[in-house]
């Protein structure tokens, strides 16, 4: 039968014969998780070690609860709210609330100095802040200087607001509604979710997504070729919920119905092992120093990483030893990406072909494991070289990576700075890198950590690549020091293993079996531990800053 013309003019319907035209929303990733996965844990650690358990059903119930709490506060469609928040139920449950009524969550980095996080608040012209109580100082020291926040609100309950704080706060609990609260039809394309990346020059930049890119991004990273979870599967969440690479699994965990595992707040490894063999996690998310501990607490105890089958390590290059050590000693498979805030913020992800399976081993190994793996649809992505042009998929070729796609960024919050893309819509990532026949990318550097000697580029990343090849080499970073004759040579940064004494000749000897003489470094520093940005990333300006002047310092033109 013949649709109607008072059918056909219904909100959701399209012309006769087409497919219904219904918003992409982020409240309706956790509207499935209710209705088809209701009774699927969330498991959340509290600040004292305690776990919290719940479902989905209760997880959406509370966060309409929320929605309906923050429309009393006058918060209203667009206006954008701020998190200050760790791996907690109540902030997943802004995860949703706060989109799903029309606002911006604004999840910001408590690991920013005070004067990056009162900036990103006022830029961001945020009208709620929500913090963890183990941040209340933290809140009460930036607060005067906080332009537009009218309300404070505690994640807790009403005895856990400290009496010590000099900000007027309500608590969680009480901004509760009742739960008559449905959730309102959006524009897809309207705002959802706010971050500021340090990753660019000058202060932090904000970007923005939509409930249509968040939704799309969700579906891609939910893939067989990303994720693929299933209902059966426990997640365990170590990545900072406040940071772009922590957004994918709040959502994904959702739509897939797996089992959602929240550390709480500064889990120390000894805690991470015991939530992966009590909770029985088969996938857990972290970065490189993160399972460098991991690794290290199980290797004293004896005892494995059962029932763990999957470990997904991002937020910069993975070690060898690391990847090794879990795929050999603990039989569990290492994923790899590439990604950054501006693409939502996955990009790529490891996986293989017919084609590499059939490789030899080796080198097998180096295509699903040495690289950053291979686009997610419908990410775009071009490599090309000094004139714009595509470099050669062989694997060597280097150039500048370009991006495109719905869920990339195209611009900043505030319209801040000149226009991000080209004319026909690519976004350049200031990440270098290669491509293979395989698609499969390798990230060879930031154009900003590059090293310029004598005229020549030389690759910071394929140096510490090398350099923790070397026994005793727990971490390591290469970075440009002024040079007086080469204008720039390579200084090597490490921090030696426990009990461990390497010596610079025999690491530099390593590095030559797969680095030519003249990109070794011209020295070798050892340090207790290396700076980090408030993402966790080695802090290569720091160190720039310590140590840019060493060569000139000590200077014996070893090159020369």
């Amino acid at each position: 039968m013949a649709p109607s013309a008072e059918g056909r003019s219904q909100p959701g319907l399209a012309m006769p014969g087409a497919m219904q035209d219904i918003p992409l929303q982020v409240s309706s990733m956790l509207r499935h998780a209710a209705a088809i996965n209701a009774r699927h844990e969330i498991v959340s650690r509290g600040s004292s070690g305690d776990l919290l358990r719940y479902d989905y059903r209760t997880a959406e119930r509370r966060s309409r609860q929320l929605a309906k709490g923050l429309r009393g506060l006058g918060i209203g469609t667009g206006d954008r709210v701020a998190s200050l928040a760790w791996n907690t139920h109540r902030h997943f449950e802004l995860f949703y609330g706060v989109p799903g009524m029309g606002a911006v969550l604004h999840t910001v980095n408590p690991r920013f100095r005070d004067d990056q996080i009162i900036y990103v608040i006022n830029h961001a012209g945020n009208r709620a802040l929500f913090f963890d109580a183990d941040l209340a100082e933290l809140v009460a020291r930036i607060a005067p200087q906080l332009t537009s926040v009218e309300h404070y609100v505690l994640l807790g309950d009403d005895a856990e607001l400290p009496a010590n704080v000099q900000v007027p706060m309500t608590s969680y609990e009480s901004l509760l509604a009742d739960e008559d609260f449905r959730w309102p039809e959006l524009d897809e394309r309207s705002a959802c979710m706010l971050c500021y990346t340090s990753g660019t020059t000058g202060n932090p930049k904000g970007v923005m997504t939509s409930h249509r890119s968040t939704v799309l991004h969700a579906l891609a990273a939910q893939s067989a070729v990303a994720f693929g979870l299933t209902p059966m599967e426990s997640v365990l969440l170590v990545v900072p919920m406040f940071h772009a690479f922590g957004w994918a699994i709040p959502f994904v965990a959702a739509i897939s119905g797996a089992k959602l595992i929240l550390p709480g707040p500064a889990p120390d490894s000894a805690t991470l092992v015991d939530l992966i063999r009590s909770e029985e996690a088969t996938l857990a998310m972290g970065v490189p120093t993160v399972w460098s501990g991991i690794l290290d607490h199980v290797a004293k105890d004896g005892v494995g990483l059962a029932p763990l089958r999957r470990a997904l390590i991002g937020g910069s290059a993975v070690p060898s030893h690391i990847s090794s050590s879990l795929r050999q000693d603990h039989g569990v498979d290492v994923i790899t990406g590439w990604g950054m805030t501006e693409l939502s913020p996955l990009g790529s992800f490891t996986s293989t072909t017919p084609e590499i399976e059939a490789l030899p081993t080796k080198e097998g190994e180096a295509a699903k494991y040495g690289r950053a793996g291979r686009m997610l649809y419908p990410v775009e992505l071009r490599i090309v070289d000094t004139r714009g042009e595509p470099v050669a998929a062989d694997g060597a070729a280097v150039g500048d990576i370009w991006v495109r796609g719905p869920s990339i960024a195209a611009g900043y919050f505030g319209d801040e700075g000149e226009n991000v893309l080209d004319k026909n819509g690519w976004f350049p990532t200031g990440d270098i890198g290669t491509i293979d026949r395989h698609g499969s990318i390798a990230i060879t550097d930031r154009f900003k950590d590059l090293i310029k000697s004598g005229g020549e580029w030389i690759s910071s990343t394929e140096l510490e690549s090398a350099a923790a090849l070397a026994p005793g080499v727990a971490q390591v970073a290469a970075i440009s020091a002024r040079h007086p004759k080469w204008q720039e040579r390579p200084l090597l940064i490490v921090v030696p293993a426990s009990g461990a004494s390497p010596d610079a000749e025999a690491i530099t000897d390593v590095m030559a079996t797969t680095l030519p003489r003249w990109q070794l470094p011209d020295a070798i520093l050892f340090v207790n531990g290396l700076p980090l940005t408030a993402t966790g990333k080695v802090d290569k300006k720091a160190l720039r800053a310590l140590y840019g002047d060493h060569l000139i310092d000590n200077s014996s033109d070893k090159r020369g």
